[in-house]
């Protein structure tokens, strides 16, 4: 064991808890949850109480897995009225050449300078570095100057964003020890550096929103939600076959298509609905349910794009536990042709997209800390050495994989 960091994304349907390991830059799952969410409609947590026995029961969970106690974690906060802000910060060089402290205190001084009073701040993402008004890279650590600035984009959200799901966990003895907002956490699992080149989107579809991100460059510019998601396909089905919401669910996941193009005219669905009688439901028919809202909400995220910006978009991405259904690319096509795909995580055991942004998160979070030169980890020695000396099988993701990549990438392999 080396470095150990957990992530938690608070849906509205699901809490998602991630455990992962970086060992010899490569990512380990160690272990992985999504429990049903209760008190958090469309993101935001109305139920205090009930959100915190939600969120206490992942803990559970994945301790249970582990055989040892969370008490940190990065925790991703709503996106409602989120704002990316270019800043820039200035410091003068402590050393003959330029360490992470000095970066560090470029972008504090940034922060300090750009942060509105009614915001809390949420992270930046460095942009690039100019060294003695001249030169200008990316990583400027170790190299000789005197004044160095740094661009950075600057995410910020209301104060309540943060301080409603903080309040929670530290109820729960748990530590933040970062907080990010799902645009970064998306982006982070997806990223190339062919994005890293690009504009581009990511569409995250959850359960009772929808998120569009705009990128530039990897870099998160700005975010719109559009208040539709995976439960309005619910209560579709509820509506047209009279059928609980459980059981409406279960019938999206497990039977229907996003498109009817997939659907076979003759596949039976039994069950009984609200008054006690025995139905069955055809499965052309009711993927042709499901596509209509699926391409309702896939339109509206377009027109969102629209809005975002006139300038040609290279990439589109969609993500989110919507994303996964069956035949979903189909419907993706229908409304954006060939210019967007759903996301793939290929690390085993969290290969659905509904662990993104918890995901991401992860990743970075341990870019941050290579950038600021930091050795950081979640967990205690003790615990170290409990996790050590376990025989579970943990997984990696190795060279081969998109997240191998990725590690290779930010750790220069």
């Amino acid at each position: 064991m080396e470095h150990v960091y957990t992530s938690i994304d608070i849906g509205s349907d699901t809490i998602k808890l991630v455990v992962c390991e970086l060992h010899k830059n490569h990512l380990n799952l160690l272990a992985a949850t999504a429990t049903p969410a209760l008190g958090i409609k469309k993101g935001l947590i109305v139920d205090p109480n009930l959100a915190r026995e939600s969120i206490a029961k992942a803990f559970n969970e994945v301790e249970e897995m582990l055989g040892i106690k969370i008490n940190k974690v990065i925790a991703s906060v709503p996106s409602y009225f989120a704002e990316y802000k270019i800043i820039k910060g200035i410091s003068d060089v402590e050393g003959e050449t330029i360490s992470a402290r000095d970066m560090n205190r470029a972008f504090k001084d940034g922060i300090v300078h750009n942060l509105k009073e009614d915001k809390e701040f949420v992270c930046t993402v460095p942009i690039d570095f100019k060294i003695n008004d001249k030169t200008i890279m990316k990583d400027p650590k170790d190299f000789p100057g005197s004044k160095l600035m740094a661009r950075a984009m600057m995410t910020s959200v209301p104060k309540k964003n943060v301080y409603s799901v903080a309040s929670i966990l530290e109820s729960l003895g748990v530590e933040i020890a970062d907080i990010s907002l799902g645009s970064i956490g998306d982006i982070s699992s997806f990223q190339t550096k062919e994005i890293n080149d690009s504009i581009g989107v990511v569409i995250n579809v959850g359960s009772e929103v929808t998120t569009v991100n705009l990128y530039n460059k990897g870099i998160p510019a700005q975010t719109k939600i559009v208040g539709m998601g995976g439960k309005d396909i619910d209560n579709d089905i509820v509506y047209m076959y009279k059928v609980d919401a459980l059981e409406a669910k279960k019938i999206k996941e497990k039977f229907a298509f996003a498109h009817k193009r997939s659907a076979n005219v003759s596949d039976i669905y039994e069950t009984v609905n609200l008054d006690g009688k025995k139905i069955k439901i055809n499965q052309l028919e009711v993927s042709e349910v499901v596509m209509s809202r699926v391409e309702e909400i896939l339109s509206l995220a377009k027109n969102e794009i629209n809005l975002l910006t006139n300038r040609p978009i290279q990439y589109i991405i969609v993500t989110g536990g919507v994303s996964n259904a069956l035949g979903f690319e189909y419907a993706l096509a229908s409304v954006f042709g060939n210019n967007a795909s759903v996301g793939k995580i290929k690390l085993i055991g969290v290969r659905n997209n509904k662990y993104s942004t918890a995901l991401g998160n992860i990743i970075y979070f341990i870019s941050t800390l290579k950038l600021k030169g930091q050795d950081y980890t979640m967990l205690s020695k003790s615990d170290m050495e409990t996790l050590s000396s376990t025989n579970k099988h943990f997984i990696n993701a190795s060279s081969d994989t998109m997240l191998g990549k990725v590690f290779g990438y930010f750790f220069g392999e």
